[in-house]
């Protein structure tokens, strides 16, 4: 079962994304929700890095279960989190 006792998150530009981290025992998995999954679960979010990671720690819970949702053991090591996804 996958678990988000890590609060640490970071905006990668690149990306266009909050990058989060999961841990199921021993294994680490890397998630992504971009843009468009932040503005669907907060609207009035402003297009900036500061105001998606607000987005992020507002919606932690909800990001986390969705997150878990997508999660498979050991399938891969990056997940992406889109608008279809909440």
């Amino acid at each position: 079962m996958i678990e988000f006792p890590n609060h640490s998150r970071s905006y990668d530009q690149t990306r266009r994304a909050v990058r989060f981290w999961g841990h199921d025992s021993a294994l680490e998995a890397t998630f992504f929700i971009d843009e468009g999954a932040l503005r669907r679960i907060q609207p009035d979010a402003r297009p900036d890095e500061s105001s998606f990671l607000n987005a992020f720690d507002c919606n932690r819970d909800a990001i986390c279960a969705a997150a878990a949702k997508v999660y498979v053991r050991g399938s891969r090591g990056s997940y992406d989190l889109v608008a279809a996804n909440f």
